[in-house]
């Protein structure tokens, strides 16, 4: 059965900005409806890494926390730690970072609970029974809320092909042991042709385990957590992934997370994702390299599933950009499939769909 899910695009006029689009979203998408009187809503946000620019605006996540209290919910903002060493491995830093990007409370009106707790180590174990886990170690904060909407900045990622709502909620609100466990079937591999022996791949190593030897890169498998970081570090893209299993593993095993944040809130959960600054990579990185097709338009549902697979059909309607990743590659119609040719994006919307988190068909409903 085809999911609702309800479009926004660009365009703008005088009584009419983006800002009322994304209010008009959240009514039309029936928000308000699972918001009971003094529910503790969680609003699952990515607060972006030191340097980059890439995040949903603080302006727009502002709107829709006014719209949660005015159904007298009581939101607050979160996210969960990461395993890499950035500026948001532990809620000290994590929260800095949020303030120095915009999330202060006297911009979005709420506050701001980092939902692993202090050092990662705050999670519930949620039994999901699936095939690659028997439980998952979801972040607490996100597990004892009685709602949640997911504001998602709809992008590329160098591991699942896209970052969608699926990955801001499965891998998100993952514990910094959960997010280990997801990286788990992947490995880092040098071409030594390529390396320059910047080190800059050794500074964001959680595990240490990189060195630069006769001024190349070696990573220590032994201790490598696979978390991938170096692989996006890198400057001169010499570090690649090397699989220890399938690929489609890590996609299956972030869509498990999902089932454990969303067990004990069904009917209570709601999606808004932003295609807009369609860049290649994660928000997890220190920068934002140049988006890869131009701004699409805000899209909301209670189906993650139908969501995403609505935004990337969007996005591979639109014209590759030149100047960016694609340039090259102008009319390629999978703009994931060409920026990471190596990953099978479609995994993680079918493997979903099959353990009943959504459905891939949709009702696109344009405002």
């Amino acid at each position: 059965m085809a999911s609702d899910v309800f479009f926004a695009d660009m365009r703008t006029k005088q009584g009419l900005s983006l800002l009322d689009k994304v209010d008009q979203l959240f009514e039309r998408a029936g928000f308000g409806n699972f918001i009971s009187s003094k529910d503790l809503v969680a609003v699952k946000v990515h607060f972006g890494e030191r340097g980059n620019t890439g995040y949903v605006r603080p302006q727009f996540v502002r709107r829709v926390v006014d719209k949660i209290a005015a159904k007298g919910g009581k939101p607050f903002l979160t996210d969960a730690n990461t395993l890499y060493v950035g500026s948001r491995a532990n809620a000290v830093d994590h929260l800095k970072t949020a303030v120095e990007n915009g999330f202060a409370y006297s911009v979005v009106g709420a506050p701001v609970i980092i939902a692993d707790g202090v050092n990662g180590k705050d999670y519930i174990n949620v039994e999901v029974n699936l095939k690659h886990f028997h439980s998952v170690k979801i972040a607490s904060a996100a597990h004892h809320a009685d709602a949640m909407l997911v504001i998602t900045h709809f992008k590329g990622h160098e591991v699942a092909g896209f970052g969608g709502a699926i990955k801001n909620v499965g891998m998100g609100l993952g514990s910094r042991s959960g997010k280990q466990q997801m990286h788990s079937d992947l490995l880092p591999s040098v071409t030594e042709d390529k390396c320059i022996g910047c080190a800059k791949c050794t500074n964001w190593c959680p595990a240490g385990c990189i060195k630069i030897v006769k001024k190349k890169a070696v990573i220590n498998e032994n201790k490598c957590l696979g978390c991938g970081e170096c692989t996006v570090t890198c400057p001169e893209h010499a570090i690649a992934i090397n699989w220890r299993s399938d690929p489609d593993t890590f996609q299956e095993k972030m869509v498990e997370y999902l089932a454990g944040v969303s067990k004990h809130k069904k009917g209570k959960m709601g999606y808004i994702s932003f295609v807009i600054g369609v860049t290649p990579d994660c928000d997890c990185c220190g920068w934002s390299d140049a988006p890869i097709v131009s701004d699409v338009g805000i899209l909301a549902s209670t189906d993650p599933v139908a969501l995403d697979q609505a935004c990337v059909d969007l996005v591979n309607k639109q014209r590759s950009l030149t100047n960016t990743r694609l340039d090259g590659y102008v009319d390629v119609t999978d703009k994931f499939g060409g920026v990471h040719p190596m990953v099978d994006w479609r995994v993680q919307l079918e493997y979903a769909e099959e353990i009943g988190l959504g459905s891939r068909d949709y009702n696109l409903i344009k405002l």
